[in-house]
Parts: structure tokens; C-alpha cells; sequence
């Protein structure tokens, strides 16, 4: 249940601290007093959005903290999920920095928002005024029944169950548009394989042949160039290997006669060495090049084909075309394998669909089964709200296919008159009527789902007189169950409650301010006879207020 609510800078409140307890608590105040605004505030430690209009002081963040005694709640499970420190005293805080910047926290570690909204849709439940208008919204009479029945958690079992059909369902459907697809292209695709395929494409060739066409293109000229240069050093009368070795011989008759003759001989030695291998290497090279026009046709052929296959698929080199034949093999042979995936899927399919059948029928007929009791014991309940005459009939259908929510549509039809014609909600009844049954159905399905806390927004609207008391003794039986607090305009309800809080206006360095107390005895009956009276408050109503507290002096 929620202990403690501290707000700061948040719309008109400064800085507030109220400790909250168990039971039954009301909150009444002029209107504009800030008692909505408390629920605000509440709402973003439990992951509601905010921008910065909410700042009080824009040069300031706002900050929202609420404590909350969650012992015997079951919610250890949450925490080690979410590796989050567990503590019966939970702490959630949620900060709004002045640029817009939020953070969240549970026990001091930062959460995202989503986390905090888990967390704070387990503890407190809030109903507004504008939430009657769900009544006849087919999805919240839905999770009425849900709720109800208590089958929350084979929902969300049923609905992991859809959401896999739903996605096989979706692949399904993409294969098959992804197969028609690509039988359309296999034909190209095959030509441009048989294409690549047959050009028997090497990673290096195209290198190779530019480099050997360069060299067969301009044979004649080298070949010239070689013999010309073997002549003149080798085979000529007075080549130049005869004169150096003539020259060699001679300072090699005065090598002993002059030391720097000696040295120069013997590296004129290895000149000639040198220069008769380079001979022989030239020669070897003018063996190896043929003057040979039937190659160079053939090398630029070859080439005129890599050139072309290059310019078709917009590629640069050999080693892309490569790549390309891979992956065009890979693409046909990923079409001749999705005939398979599809007969595979097709099975999974059909194995979902039966197992998401059988669940949404089990969940089907617990919702058909739970149904007369839900009518009894609403109308019950709003028999004891002055609605003695009133009839209610939740109509059920079932759908030809699955949703979310199973293969079920449920339509609550009502009258407040006895006798006459059961109409959808919206269309047959009033404020008053909305908001008394409303609390009928919130004080139905609270009785079976015990949320630590719920509070209500001026569920008494269109309510007044002996009605207002009923409401409030409702009210005041499910606060033995689970924390309650409401907003109220009504002194009926506010005399049943066990702690009364007025929200009131001041003024704070020359600002208006919200803020709240908790009333004492006498407090709860000043407050109650404002609520009574016009403009002043009378003897009588002091004495009526006191009646309604039970605490008449005599």
C-alpha cells in the first residue's frame, strides 16, 4: 500500500509531504485546490509521460517520490527479473529535469520508464472520470470478465501463444511472396550463372594477359633489341666480352708489378662474369618470346569477354565477377530450398493454430461460464446504489477467428429501468448511472484481485443524497480489502472514510500554491459542514457533519 507521497515543483505545488494509511481515505478541497494534481504527480512515479510544463519553477527539476509497503504482494519475482534490490519498503522516485530530461528509480537504482510503469501497475490502480466512459468500450468489459475470473495470467499465456502463431502466419506469407518473386527472376538468374559459369573466370587472369599481351605486341621490337645487345656483347668478332678479357689478360701480366693494377683486375674478373650471365639471361628471354599473332588474337578475346562481363554487372575486377557467380548459385539455390521452408512452416503452422484453438476455447468457456455470475452480483451491488429496477445482460459472442484476446466479444447491455429495453451503455445511461455502476464494477472484480491500492477520481459524479452513503459504504467495505482512497466532492463519502485530507490554495512569496493536510476530528467536521453548507456554514450542518462521523457531542 502506498505510506508516503512527496512532490516537489510539480504544476501548483511547491513542496508537499503527505503519509498515507490503510483503509478507507478521502480528499476533498474547493474545486481547483490541487486535488487532481496529487494524482499527476502520483501518476509519474508510476511511468505516466511528462514534458517540462509541469515545472512549477522552470529553473528547477520536479521530483516525485512515493513509498509503498509491498509485504505479502508476491512481487519478489518482479525484482530479481529486473535485478533490482527487493525491500518491503519500496521506494519508487521519478525525476523531470528542467530541460525535459527524465529518470526513473526503484530503491535508488535507475530504471527505464517502462520498468517503473511494470512495477506501478501492480501496486495502485487509478480511476478518473474519464474512465467511465470505458464502460462501453468492448475490450474493457473484456478484461472485466478477465479480471473476474482471474484468468490474467492464461491471457498472457494465450497471448504468447498468438503472438508466435501471428508471426509464423506473417513469415509464411513473406515466403510465399518472396518464392513468387524469385520464380520470376530464376530464368534470369540461371542465364547469368550459365553466363559466369562458362567464362571458367580465374582470380589473376585478367593481370596475366594484359601483362602478356604487352609483351607479344611489341615482340619484334624486343626481340631486335636482344639480338642486337647479345651481338655486341657476345658473338660479334670484337664483342664486348673478347676486349674485356683481352684487357683482363693484360693487367693480369702486371698484377705484380703494381698492387692497385692487382685490385683492378680482379674486379674487371667479375665484371666479366657478370657481364656474360646478363649475355646469357638476354638470350634466354629471346628463346622465350615468339612473334605469334594467333596468341594475341586468342589474349584479346579473352580479355574482350572479362571487359564485357565487367561493364554487364557494373564491377571492376575478375575476383567481383567471381563473387557475383557465387552469389547468384546461392540465390537459385535459396529458391529451390523455399518450397521446402514453406512445407516445413506450413506444418508449424498448423501445430500453433491447433495449440492457440485449444487455449482460446478453455479461456472461452471460463469467460461464458463466469458470465451470470458477474450479471448477479453486479446487480446486486447497484440494488444497494438506488438501482433497485435496473437490469444488466453481458451478451457473448464468439469470433471466426482469433485476436489478442481469444475468439470472444462480449457486449454489456443496460437499463436502469426496470422493464424496459437492455441498450449499450453509452446509449441508455446517464452520468449518475455510469458512475454507480462503475463502482460496481470496480468493487467486483477488486473483491477478487487484490491490488494493494486503488483510487478514485470523484467516482461519485451524477451521485448525491442516500445514494452518495451507499456509495460510500461500497467504498468503505473494499478498504477492508486493499488500500482506498478517493477524491470526493460528497460529505456522505467523506464521513465514511477512516483518514480525511482537504487540499487547499495558499500563497508562497507572492505565488499560488497547492498543498494538503490531513484533518483531526474537529477538522473532518468543519470540512464536512463547508461541503454541507452555502456560503455559511450553520449549526445544522455542523451537527449533520458530526452525524455523519459519529461523533455527535451531547
Amino acid at each position: 500500500m502506498l505510506k508516503h507521497l512527496s512532490i516537489k515543483n510539480y504544476a501548483l505545488i511547491h513542496h508537499l509531504d503527505m503519509d498515507l494509511y490503510k483503509g478507507f481515505s478521502v480528499i476533498t478541497g474547493e474545486t481547483g485546490a490541487g486535488k487532481s494534481i496529487l494524482l499527476g504527480a502520483l501518476g509519474l512515479v508510476l511511468g505516466n509521460r511528462a514534458d517540462t510544463s509541469i515545472l512549477l519553477d522552470k529553473s528547477k527539476k520536479c521530483i516525485v517520490e512515493s513509498h509503498f509497503n509491498i509485504h505479502g504482494y508476491k512481487l519478489e519475482s518482479f525484482f530479481t527479473d529486473h535485478e533490482l534490490d527487493y525491500d518491503e519498503l519500496t521506494i519508487l522516485r521519478r525525476e523531470i529535469s528542467s530541460q525535459g530530461k527524465s529518470r526513473g528509480f526503484i530503491n535508488d537504482t535507475p530504471v527505464k520508464l517502462n520498468i517503473l510503469k511494470e512495477l506501478g501497475d501492480m501496486l495502485v490502480n487509478i480511476h478518473s472520470q474519464r474512465q467511465t466512459v470505458t464502460l462501453n468500450d468492448s475490450n474493457f468489459q473484456l478484461a472485466v470478465i478477465d479480471n473476474y475470473t482471474g484468468i490474467q495470467q492464461d491471457i498472457l499465456n494465450y497471448r504468447t501463444l498468438f503472438l508466435d502463431y501471428s508471426q509464423k502466419l506473417r513469415q509464411y506469407n513473406e515466403l510465399l511472396e518472396k518464392e513468387e518473386k524469385s520464380r520470376s527472376d530464376q530464368d534470369y538468374l540461371q542465364f547469368q550463372l550459365e553466363e559466369l559459369e562458362k567464362a571458367k573466370l580465374k582470380e589473376n587472369e585478367q593481370g596475366d594477359i594484359e601483362k602478356e599481351l604487352e609483351i607479344l605486341q611489341h615482340a619484334e621490337e624486343i626481340k631486335t633489341t636482344l639480338f642486337t645487345s647479345i651481338q655486341a656483347l657476345l658473338n660479334d668478332e670484337q664483342n664486348l666480352l673478347n676486349q674485356l678479357s683481352d684487357i683482363q689478360m693484360k693487367l693480369g701480366k702486371l698484377a705484380d708489378v703494381h698492387a692497385g693494377i692487382k685490385a683492378l683486375q680482379q674486379r674487371l674478373q667479375s665484371a666479366i662474369i657478370e657481364i656474360d650471365d646478363i649475355a646469357h639471361e638476354l638470350d634466354r628471354i629471346d628463346q622465350g618470346i615468339q612473334l605469334d599473332p594467333g596468341r594475341i588474337e586468342d589474349l584479346n578475346t579473352r580479355l574482350d569477354l572479362i571487359y564485357q562481363l565487367q561493364h554487364k554487372h557494373r564491377l571492376q575486377t575478375v575476383k567481383e565477377l567471381i563473387s557475383l557467380m557465387h552469389s547468384v548459385r546461392d540465390q537459385i539455390n535459396v529458391i529451390g530450398s523455399l518450397g521446402e521452408k514453406i512445407q516445413e512452416l506450413e506444418k508449424e503452422i498448423e501445430s500453433t493454430r491447433s495449440r492457440v484453438s485449444e487455449e482460446a476455447l478453455r479461456i472461452s468457456n471460463l469467460r461464458q461460464n463466469a458470465i451470470p455470475e458477474i450479471e448477479k452480483e453486479i446487480l446486486a451491488i447497484i440494488d444497494g446504489l438506488g438501482m433497485s429496477g435496473a437490469n444488466i445482460k453481458i451478451e457473448h459472442h464468439q469470433l471466426e477467428d482469433f485476436s489478442k484476446d481469444g475468439i470472444d466479444r462480449v457486449t454489456f447491455r443496460f437499463n436502469a429501468n426496470k422493464g424496459r429495453e437492455l441498450k449499450e451503455i453509452a446509449k441508455i445511461a446517464s452520468g449518475g448511472e455510469l458512475s454507480r455502476l462503475m463502482l460496481a464494477i470496480k468493487s467486483l472484480i477488486s473483491s477478487r484481485n487484490l491490488l494493494p491500492t486503488i483510487i478514485f477520481d470523484e467516482i461519485d459524479a451524477g451521485v448525491s443524497g442516500d445514494i452518495a452513503g451507499k456509495a460510500g459504504k461500497i467504498l468503505k467495505g473494499m478498504s477492508g480489502q486493499m488500500q482506498v482512497i478517493v477524491i470526493t466532492h460528497l460529505p456522505q463519502i467523506a464521513g465514511k472514510a477512516d483518514y480525511h485530507y482537504m487540499a487547499y490554495k495558499d500563497i508562497l512569496d507572492e505565488q499560488t500554491v497547492s498543498n494538503i493536510r490531513k484533518l483531526n476530528v474537529d477538522g473532518r467536521v468543519e470540512e464536512i459542514a463547508k461541503m454541507l453548507s452555502d456560503e455559511k456554514v450553520t449549526s445544522a450542518a455542523v451537527d449533520t457533519a458530526r452525524e455523519l462521523l459519529g461523533t455527535v457531542k451531547k
